[in-house]
């Protein structure tokens, strides 16, 4: 298998990673809030932050490393209006995943602590979890625009 074979599974796996364990996890988080439940909540919370450290955390730094290797190896230019817009989306999306993985952090812990002292959540536990779904719809649609990019790699000629 050539490189840029290898580095091409390499993208696709990890792209395959981040959008699908974002997507899953944040799927069975809001379900679980849904729920009102602050145990199911923190269960749901655990789970899903552990996802983020575990997987979509080495997704974010593979994806970048590979699609640049990758881009080289095939000879298109950084430069190309492609590559470009792809890593304003992608730097759109990480800055919308940092600070939706603290909010998380600060999710679990009131959750936890809702569900060991057998009490409703806090009620800033609302904003909260508002911020983190408002956050997350940006960080969507930024990688549905790349996987477009990736795939289409249009030249954005007029």
């Amino acid at each position: 298998m050539d490189a840029y074979v290898l580095l091409k599974v390499a993208h696709i796996l990890g792209s395959t990673v981040l959008f699908g364990t974002g997507l899953g996890t944040a799927l069975h988080f809001w379900l679980a809030n849904r729920s009102g439940d602050a145990r199911a909540i923190a269960v749901s919370a655990r789970s899903t932050v552990f996802a983020d450290f575990a997987f979509t955390t080495p997704a974010i730094v593979l994806q970048p490393a590979t699609g640049i290797a990758m881009a080289l190896v095939a000879g298109f230019p950084l430069s190309s209006p492609w590559i470009v817009a792809s890593i304003a989306l992608y730097f759109l999306a990480g800055a919308c995943w940092v600070p939706v993985v603290f909010i998380q952090l600060r999710l679990r812990r009131m959750a936890e602590q809702a569900a060991q002292a057998n009490a409703p959540l806090d009620p800033r536990y609302a904003s909260l979890l508002r911020a983190w779904f408002l956050l997350g719809w940006p960080a969507f649609v930024a990688l549905l625009v790349v996987f477009w990019l990736m795939v289409a790699k249009p030249s954005f000629a007029a």
